[in-house]
């Protein structure tokens, strides 16, 4: 009987359209709507930590605004084929040796942050040296103002009912349309708020309050450690994707092996950062 009761215990799941808009054959999700807000805010952000003098060493930023205008395209690319290839390496790699063309379907959904993560760095790596910029710097300033975008991609993975958590009896638990009669974790929006708004405070604070942006890799290593024990904890609420499953002990996912790696390479990152006496170019 208590099993019958339990989803009358649960919130209402919303009923919102993962389809903000249609425009005959051409569909606009919120979760791709999340990734370009995302991209925009992040390079608007970016623009303003570099148009604040105080922020940074002698008063000097380690690049021009308008560098940003170019990268934009660099890290759309990175994010977009890393993330793509990273699902395809990470979590689902059986399936696309078997069809390899549904690697291209994009629009079918399957991303990775750890390989979106892998692709801006590369992008910025090259774009950095392309540029003369200290690329320690370039970390800095993207990783910054990168929160909101995830935050606000998690909100499109609950609109989207994927990425549920596991059952549970607590009063904010949802049934998800998809996710069977039991009620759930809200698991995207765990990741959000610490992904999302408890990281960009922190990065805020950091950039903000400390002038941790004069120490270059300091910011950078922050969000990648910050980020990597977020990951870990939510996942510890989340259901892990169905054709992994839990990789030992029914808790060890591989979303927290690709995150461990990260907390430890932020650490490091945060620890060795030197202040800096002048960052120009």
């Amino acid at each position: 009987m208590e099993i019958f009761l339990l989803p009358l215990a649960a919130l209402p799941f919303p009923e919102i359209d993962p389809v903000l808009l249609r425009i005959g054959p051409l569909a606009i999700h919120w979760y791709g709507i999340g990734y370009v807000v995302g991209i925009l805010f992040a390079w608007w952000y970016a623009k303003r930590l570099l148009s604040n003098r105080r922020l940074w060493a002698d008063g000097i930023p380690p690049m021009k605004p308008e560098d940003l205008d170019d990268f934009v395209v660099w890290a759309a690319a990175g994010i977009v084929l890393g993330g793509r290839i990273g699902y395809v390496l990470f979590y689902d790699l059986a399936r696309y040796i078997e069809e390899p063309l549904a690697a291209l379907a994009l629009w079918e959904g399957g991303m990775s942050f750890h390989g979106g993560l892998l692709g801006t760095i590369l992008a910025m790596i090259l774009f950095s040296r392309s540029r003369g910029i200290r690329v320690w710097s370039m970390f800095d300033i993207v990783a910054a103002g990168v929160p909101v975008g995830l935050g606000l991609v998690r909100c499109a993975n609950f609109i989207n009912s994927e990425l549920w958590g596991r059952t549970t009896d607590v009063p904010w638990a949802f049934v998800f349309p998809n996710g069977g009669p039991e009620p759930r974790h809200p698991s995207q929006l765990y990741e959000g708020a610490l992904e999302g708004l408890v990281l960009f405070i922190v990065l805020r604070i950091l950039t903000h309050r400390f002038l941790k942006l004069k120490t270059p890799g300091f910011v950078g290593g922050a969000f990648v450690a910050g980020y990597g024990l977020s990951r870990i904890i939510v996942e510890f609420f989340r259901v892990p994707d169905p054709q992994l499953g839990y990789l030992l002990g029914g808790w060890l996912t591989m979303g927290m092996i690709l995150s461990l790696p990260m907390v430890l390479a932020g650490a490091w990152a945060m620890a060795t950062a030197k202040p800096s006496t002048s960052l120009a170019r």
